[in-house]
């Protein structure tokens, strides 16, 4: 499995992808041929069915490393969204170690989990269903959102769970929940994520973080952060056309 997404989350290499909002398999096409590492399909907060990232993964799958957010820490759309071939899940609100060893359980098969075993896109559709049993466990990435106050006090217990892969920090939800809404460089809010960053590595588990821009992102890749979502494609397309209108008018 040299090579995969997991596997070069895991060495620490510096990952850099995009967000996808918006359900288009043309998008993702865009953004892979951009050069990204991989791409963040949200499907927590975008209007996403699950045959639209099927579609998706249809169309980009095999170039680039689709890793889904899910739109809750629950078995059941994690199995679905495994099922349909992603690289990896993103999960949100995990705060506490409870939810955490839930998360992974229901993302590898036994004897490492409980994940449901069933016949879709990321078993052929059967014609491949032993060789996906047999490395989908070593495969898949396991991303735990760390968004609130609670998995902040918990963050200790839930970096010791066998199969977390990496942490994604979450500053905005964060910040709602610390009672500083919107407010992401308040003491108290950097405070937390330098809590959340130490104990990390002290772990050794992989730190991600989401900027809109290049500088927003810098401070956290120079503090070795390295799973890395740079920009938003609604931001990608509504900034460039509000530039161009800008300068027409």
């Amino acid at each position: 499995m040299v090579g995969t997404f997991r596997n070069r989350l895991r060495a620490g290499e510096t990952l850099l992808g995009s967000m996808v909002t918006l359900p288009s398999p043309a998008i993702a096409e865009i953004l892979a041929e951009v050069g990204f590492d991989w791409l963040f399909i949200d499907g927590e907060h975008g209007p996403f069915e699950t045959g639209d990232v099927v579609r998706i993964l249809q169309a980009v799958g095999n170039r680039i490393a689709c890793i889904v957010r899910v739109p809750a820490a629950e078995e059941a759309p994690i199995k679905k969204i495994l099922d349909q071939g992603a690289e990896g899940i993103i999960v949100p609100q995990v705060n506490t170690v409870e939810q955490a060893a839930n998360v992974v359980r229901s993302a590898r098969y036994s004897p490492l989990g409980s994940r449901g075993v069933g016949l879709s896109r990321a078993q052929g559709y059967g014609l491949t269903f032993q060789k996906y049993l047999e490395t989908a466990n070593d495969r898949i990435a396991v991303i735990v959102q760390a968004e609130h106050a609670r998995a902040v006090e918990n963050i200790e217990s839930i970096v010791k769970v066998e199969g977390i892969d990496a942490v994604l920090v979450g500053p905005y939800d964060l910040a709602a929940s610390l009672g500083k809404m919107g407010q992401i460089d308040d003491p108290v809010v950097t405070d937390a994520i330098e809590h959340v960053t130490k104990t990390c590595q002290a772990a050794g588990i992989p730190l991600g973080y989401f900027g809109a821009s290049a500088a927003a992102l810098r401070p956290y890749m120079n503090r070795g952060y390295t799973l890395i979502t740079a920009g938003v494609d609604t931001l990608f397309l509504s900034g460039a056309a509000k530039r161009l209108l800008d300068e027409l008018k």
